[in-house]
């Protein structure tokens, strides 16, 4: 296949050319941000009794049937309950037991009044003292009870669910110690290119440094692989093949970098096209049109661009996808927001294009996207010093400043977005990113960063733009879209 293709397309082949890899098992601590291979049960109930929500006096609501702020009722303290210990006593009429948060609530007890709301009548409130009540509890008040989070024998945790931090103290409370997850792919990361020195080098006329290799190999460990860094090879197309074959043979991904284009010394799309079967060579995309995909011994082979900025795109936004998939996961997009433009751009090639760029909020909450002044594809750098993507969608149309367009994020945003976000950051969740739900099962969904369990389904269509003469503008900076990869229409706020 030689013909230019969408993004979307080129990432739904390699999503199609790969698989969940094999389960391993490991220690709980190592199973975070992996995805479980197998359903995950309690062995106990969590928790295994009801217990105190808080420090106060476990009570008999009987015992204080019509008590009132004027009327209060008062209770002889009898015994004092810490976490980890347990009340024996059998307790008579007019009776209470001090209690603290986490313990065990004895049977005889129907509710827990909280210290703060308690007066003492005599002593200081503990054992041998009196208290008062202003009001009678409602039945099981501040009990959290046995099995609330789980049951003995219940799943906890699904085949395919990806297990966060949260999650491995959830299972450390279900006895799951050793956790089966699908395995780390080992990605090959092969810089390509005769000018190319090591970093620890002070490169000579002509030369420059590897940066690509250490770049791609940081994205792959983010994306939760491992990654090795082959040695440079030279722009010869023997050395080229004969490293991509030793690759394909010890990894589950291969990644070029360099020598992707149609130029003199560009053998990327030969050795692949030779060695094994070449599916993919230009994306409709800017930067990294040059990119070309294939599979060799059973491996995929991915050839990004040489500029900087072109392979971490075509890495972010196709690679990313498959790798992800490989560890059993079905969300792979980056979360997509709606944010009005600062400055005009002009845009004279049709592909799509991805500009580097920040995400703030203006003087009224509304979210605008600024991009970098250097665009250049050759740089680093802008990429640093960024927290997104701007997106312009494909066509020749300039935008303007005031238009709303798409902004993607990077795998997260790096920093917390300035200044005040207005009302609408009480807003609940699910009116501004619709209900939420599961996680997802096909391999078209999106990931939220705003919560572990939200998510949000992958559509085909444009983004639907907001009408912001009947929104308020806080309302705009908290709309999340679910496509990773939008051609929105754009539209002037006036």
């Amino acid at each position: 296949m030689t013909k230019m293709i969408s993004l979307e397309e080129a990432r739904k082949l390699v999503l199609s050319r790969v698989m969940p890899l094999e389960a391993e098992t490991v220690d709980l601590l190592d199973a975070a941000g992996r995805v479980a291979a197998a359903d995950l049960k309690s062995d106990i109930d969590v928790s295994p009794f009801a217990h105190a929500a808080m420090d106060g006096y476990a009570v008999r609501r009987c015992d204080l049937a019509g008590a009132t702020a004027e009327s209060p009722i008062t209770l002889e303290v009898i015994d004092e309950v810490p976490a980890g210990g347990v009340f024996e006593g059998t307790p008579q009429a007019g009776q209470c037991v001090r209690i603290m948060t986490g313990a065990a609530l004895p049977g005889c007890f129907d509710a827990v009044v909280k210290y703060e709301i308690v007066s003492m009548v005599e002593g200081d409130g503990k054992p041998g003292g009196r208290v008062a009540f202003s009001a009678q509890p409602k039945e099981r008040d501040n009990v959290r009870e046995a099995g609330e989070e789980a049951r003995a024998g219940e799943i906890v945790v699904n085949k395919g669910e990806v297990i966060t931090t949260a999650g491995v103290g959830f299972l450390a409370g279900c006895g799951v110690l050793r956790v089966p997850v699908y395995r780390k792919p080992r990605v090959a990361i092969i810089p390509i290119g005769s000018e190319l020195v090591p970093p620890s080098e002070n490169p000579g006329p002509g030369h420059i440094r590897n940066s690509n290799s250490y770049a791609l190999a940081a994205c792959a460990k983010a994306a939760g692989c491992e990654a090795d860094m082959f040695d440079i090879v030279p722009d010869d197309e023997a050395a080229l093949e004969a490293a991509v074959r030793e690759a394909a043979a010890t990894h589950d991904f291969v990644v070029t970098s360099g020598g992707a284009s149609n130029g003199d010394f560009d053998f990327i799309k030969p050795v692949v096209e030779r060695a094994g079967e070449l599916l993919m060579t230009t994306v409709n995309m800017r930067p990294g049109k040059a990119q070309t995909f294939g599979i060799v011994d059973g491996t995929p082979v991915f050839g990004l661009p040489g500029n900087p900025a072109a392979a971490y795109m075509g890495f972010e936004l196709i690679i990313r996808a498959g790798l992800l998939k490989m560890q059993g996961r079905t969300a792979f997009e980056h979360p997509t927001i709606v944010a009005k433009l600062t400055c005009d751009k002009k845009k004279k090639d049709p592909r799509r294009l991805f500009m580097r760029a920040t995400l703030s909020h203006g003087e009224s909450g509304e979210l605008l996207v600024t991009p970098a002044k250097n665009q250049s594809s050759g740089l680093f750098g802008p990429i640093q010093k960024t927290n997104c993507m701007a997106v312009l969608p494909e066509g020749a149309q300039d935008a303007h400043a005031g238009d709303e367009i798409a902004a993607c994020f990077w795998m997260s945003p790096k920093e917390p977005l300035s200044n005040s976000a207005g009302p609408g950051d009480n807003q609940p969740l699910d009116d501004v990113v619709g209900p939420a739900r599961d996680e997802p099962s096909s391999d078209e969904t999106t990931s939220s960063p705003l919560t572990q369990k939200s998510q949000t389904g992958i559509t085909d269509s444009p983004i639907m733009l907001p009408d912001a003469r009947r929104r308020p503008p806080w309302q705009h900076k908290a709309r999340i879209h679910s496509t990773g990869y939008p051609t929105p229409s754009r539209k002037a706020i006036s």
